[in-house]
């Protein structure tokens, strides 16, 4: 099986013109949006016994992407970011370290230096970041400039105007422009599933993005008010299946943004293993966009262990 998205994988013709790739899009099934919901709250019932729920603490903790979105941020907010994406609990060294820190562009050194000799990655968003309103060049000197400062993965959104008016070709050529601007990279593809307002569109831009050449399906940027959601986060795990099914491709899945709790995040795991399956069970794979996530993660851990929840000044604060 392929890890990594190839352009002669058995789709690759798809994009030939745009009528092509409208007619791809345009003929995948349509979505039951009643069935989906239900499928999503219903896993969501499920209960998990002690020693399932320690190892699905600890496998939360590990698919974290640590972020700081804000333009308040300064290079020691990240830097303390970073030491905590390393040590997330410094009286219990055998937590796992979180999957990445996610900063501005300008940012990433800072990080990278926060977590040298680490297994956490740094991720960049990038591509004018939230809103992607940005000519192509622009976008690609973002990509480029945090790639040279040392960005691990790259988080890009897709022109939403673009995706909602059909031009679909333009969006598949900018996303195919931004990963090549990766390098050796990975790309996390937004689509800001608040603002693509059907389950439809959702499937289509989650095609779109794996023709494109994603590594990772991302559902939003965490700055809007519907964000990832168990049932738009379904949807995109049942595309990676299909689309893995169809090329031998893998493709990763991150939602973000509004996912709080432990028992959130033990539910979206949940339904990762049963839509696409134990493979996507690893932080290569599945991914949490979050920022105060970690700490109820790391209070229920503690809970777990000791019988006792400690509360909130456990933790350090974001």
């Amino acid at each position: 099986m392929s890890t990594t998205p190839s352009p002669t994988h058995a789709l690759s013709d798809v994009a030939a013109s745009d009528a092509s790739l409208r007619r791809f899009l345009h003929g995948l099934p349509g979505v039951d949006a009643v069935g989906l919901e239900a499928r999503a709250a219903a896993l969501g019932t499920r209960s998990i016994k002690t020693t399932a729920k320690a190892y699905a603490l600890d496998l939360a903790i590990s698919m974290v992407d640590l972020t700081t979105l804000e333009g308040a941020d300064t290079p020691g907010k990240v830097r303390a970011l970073g030491a905590k994406a390393v040590l997330p609990d410094p009286s219990d060294r055998t937590a796992p370290a979180t999957a990445a820190v996610c900063v501005y562009p300008d940012l990433v050194e800072a990080a990278k230096e926060a977590v040298a000799g680490s297994t956490v990655k740094v991720a960049s968003v990038a591509t004018a970041f939230p809103a992607g309103r940005a000519p192509l060049e622009v976008k690609l000197a973002d990509v480029r400039a945090a790639v040279a400062a040392g960005a691990d993965e790259v988080d890009m959104v897709i022109d939403r105007g673009a995706f909602l008016a059909g031009r679909y070709l333009t969006v598949f050529e900018e996303i195919t422009a931004v990963k090549e601007a990766c390098g050796a990279a990975r790309l996390k593809v937004i689509f800001e599933t608040g603002e693509l307002s059907t389950y439809d569109n959702i499937r289509r831009a989650s095609w779109l993005a794996m023709l494109a050449g994603a590594d990772f399906i991302k559902t939003s940027t965490g700055k809007v008010a519907v964000n990832a959601t168990p049932a738009n986060t379904l949807l995109m795990l049942q595309a990676v299946r299909e689309f893995r099914d169809r090329t031998g491709v893998q493709i990763g899945v991150k939602p973000a943004g509004g996912i709080r709790t432990a028992k959130d995040a033990v539910k979206f795991l949940v339904i990762v293993n049963e839509t696409a399956g134990p493979d996507w069970l690893d932080n290569h794979w599945f991914r949490f966009g979050a920022s105060s996530l970690l700490n109820d993660l790391l209070m229920q851990r503690q809970k777990l262990a000791t019988g006792r929840y400690s509360g909130p000044d456990y933790v350090t604060v974001d």
